[in-house]
């Protein structure tokens, strides 16, 4: 987590040119490396060991106290020149032991809130279709909503199963999913902030789509609109393009 020298957290909120920034992990989690989407960026590349050794230090997420692992001064460096603000990266303790709550509860990281945000590829068109019409907006892309999961398809067990290519917001409804070995646990809808307003590309604000759309037919009780669903990892397992999906529980869409 990108945060300020005080350790409060950092988001697109207020820092949308945290969009332009590209990490990598190694495939055992020891090296890091940060760069800029734009090739031609002159910020350059670093490259960094991960570290779960270093001193620790109190970190603000939303208001809630949580442990970080300062990554050091070159990431700090790199950060507070891309972003132009004063900044340090933290990283989750090794027995970091948040659970986020929801429907069915689950560890999360530094997360808003569950650790997987899964969207169906059917409800972005459904989305777009409705900026276009009422608005004459322009379509936007799946990057806009940072999905880690998106399905096309998927399979369900029994009468009561979806086509997750055709049938828009199918995510409300699929309350337990398998991916391989990986469980998932659906944990609640996803509320969607002023983030969904930043051009990811650009790293900049860009327009009041998709909440002025959104807030027309995705508004629930508690006043926010929703768009995807927050999933929980029930059991772990190695997720890749081209698994496919089984839903092993449905319930109803929450409203």
């Amino acid at each position: 987590m990108v945060v300020s020298e005080d350790g409060v957290y950092r988001t697109q909120r207020r820092h949308p040119r945290l969009a332009l920034i590209q990490p990598t992990i190694s495939h055992d989690g020891s090296r890091l490396t940060l760069d800029s989407v734009h090739t031609a960026s002159s910020y350059g590349t670093v490259h960094l060991d991960v570290t779960t050794s270093a001193a620790r230090r109190d970190v603000d997420l939303f208001g809630a106290t949580f442990q970080g692992i300062d990554q050091g001064d070159e990431a700090a460096a790199w950060l507070s020149e891309f972003l132009g603000t004063a900044s340090r990266l933290v990283r989750v303790p090794p027995d970091h032991d948040r659970i986020a709550d929801g429907w069915i509860p689950g560890p999360s990281g530094y997360a808003d809130s569950s650790a997987v945000h899964l969207l169906s590829r059917s409800s972005l068109p459904c989305l777009n279709q409705r900026m276009a019409t009422e608005y004459g907006a322009p379509p936007l892309s799946m990057d806009r909503f940072r999905p880690n999961i998106v399905v096309d398809s998927g399979k369900g067990q029994g009468s009561d199963s979806a086509d997750w290519a055709d049938i828009p917001h199918t995510e409300d409804r699929a309350r337990r999913i398998r991916i391989n070995a990986a469980e998932l646990g659906y944990a609640k809808l996803a509320v969607r902030c002023a983030v969904t307003l930043v051009n990811q590309e650009a790293g900049i604000r860009d327009g009041r789509e998709p909440l002025r759309a959104l807030a027309r037919y995705r508004r629930v009780t508690n006043g926010g609109v929703v768009f995807g669903a927050k999933y929980s990892v029930v059991r772990p397992g190695k997720l890749s393009v081209g698994d496919e999906v089984t839903v092993h529980e449905w319930g109803e869409a929450e409203s």
